[in-house]
């Protein structure tokens, strides 16, 4: 178990029942003593079958709301003496930004705005010994960086250089978070990851979706030539970079989190389909390969995204534990275990359809 801060019970989680949300609950409730308040407005990616293992957890308090509501978010910072507050919540799939960014807009940066002001109201009234514990974790994303050409790796000083509505909204997000602590003294952190991938990921991402279509023979969509290239971290792996950050990253610090896990688009679902290949022998569809299928890439795909995470590893003393292979494998182990949840989650509006083409938009 990880030793806690003396000053760290209780977190406010917010969008704790998303993909690394959920995960990193369940990370705090393994591996920790504190409590969580798990704020989560469950939009289509915010799913409970995601908690059922934590039911009847007395640590462990779910409350569906929205980061907006001004109101709930100061009852309960208030209501249950929170000591830190880990902000996930947000609207995170480019494709789906680039057909409706207004959601995007609203959530992560007015979202973002409110959370922050409660949060700077209620520290503010807070003793000394409250306020030098207290603090604000916002989790981001390396894609606020823009695009990297074949060589070179964002660091925390990188110039921000969003091209997506997504990107461009949690690069908002950020900014207001430095400037909450630069304006106001709000003990923040921040982190950017690289791509996240893992149990209970939403299955319209790349690995979750290429797996679920796999298993059921359906056609393997490979944006443009497959070239583009992702840094890719473990869940988990990010998990504890994240707790670790909260519990002694320095107050105003960025801390990019990677996976030192470079792959092209094309080589994550080739390395995919023969894991499948040796984990489900008697699919009807191995070699699962044959079912890759090019499509046209997404407007403005930003080519390559690579993660320098060498502050977090020197100064907090943090690496990842799994390497892509042995990571992809435990992912696939879960995503197989686990169908039901699978077949529950795609039982809204979200069918496995391509999404971000941009078409019907003025």
């Amino acid at each position: 178990m990880v030793e806690d801060k003396d000053f760290m019970k209780t977190l406010l989680v917010t969008g704790g029942a998303g993909f690394i949300g959920g995960n990193f609950i369940h990370f705090l409730l393994r591996e920790t003593g504190v409590q969580v308040v798990n704020l989560d407005k469950l939009t289509y990616a915010g799913n409970l079958d995601t908690l059922a293992p934590l039911a009847g957890n007395a640590r462990h308090v779910f409350v569906q709301g929205d980061i907006g509501d001004r109101a709930l978010v100061d009852r309960l910072l208030a209501d249950y003496a929170v000591d830190a507050v880990v902000n996930f919540a947000a609207e995170s799939h480019v494709d789906r930004s680039i057909d409706g960014p207004a959601d995007f807009v609203q959530t992560n940066v007015v979202g973002t705005f409110n959370l922050l002001d409660c949060a700077r109201r209620y520290w503010a009234g807070l003793g000394r010994a409250g306020q030098e514990g207290f603090r604000f974790l916002h989790v981001s994303t390396d894609e606020v960086y823009g695009s990297l050409g074949t060589e070179g790796r964002f660091t925390e000083t990188t110039p921000y250089a969003p091209n997506s509505p997504y990107s461009a909204s949690k690069a908002a997000s950020d900014h207001l978070v430095r400037a909450w602590h630069h304006t106001y003294g709000l003990p923040v952190l921040t982190t950017n990851c690289s791509n996240n991938y893992g149990p209970y990921q939403f299955p319209e991402k790349l690995i979750p979706l290429v797996t679920l279509k796999a298993l059921a023979g359906e056609p393997l969509p490979i944006y443009g030539t497959g070239a583009n290239v992702r840094d890719w971290l473990y869940v988990e792996d990010h998990c504890r970079a994240i707790w670790r950050v909260l519990e002694a990253g320095r107050p105003g610090e960025v801390y990019n989190v990677g996976g030192d896990s470079e792959r092209t688009n094309l080589e994550v679902v080739d390395t995919l389909c023969a894991l499948l290949d040796e984990l489900v022998p008697d699919s009807p569809h191995r070699p699962h390969a044959r079912l890759k299928t090019f499509v046209s890439d997404r407007p403005g795909h930003d080519l390559r995204y690579a993660i320098d995470a060498t502050k977090l590893r020197a100064e907090l003393g943090w690496a990842p534990h799994e390497r892509f292979e042995t990571g992809l494998r435990r992912t696939l182990r879960w995503y197989l275990d686990n169908q039901t949840w699978c077949r529950r989650v795609m039982d809204g509006s979200y069918r496995g359809q391509r999404l971000g083409t941009g078409e019907g938009r003025p």
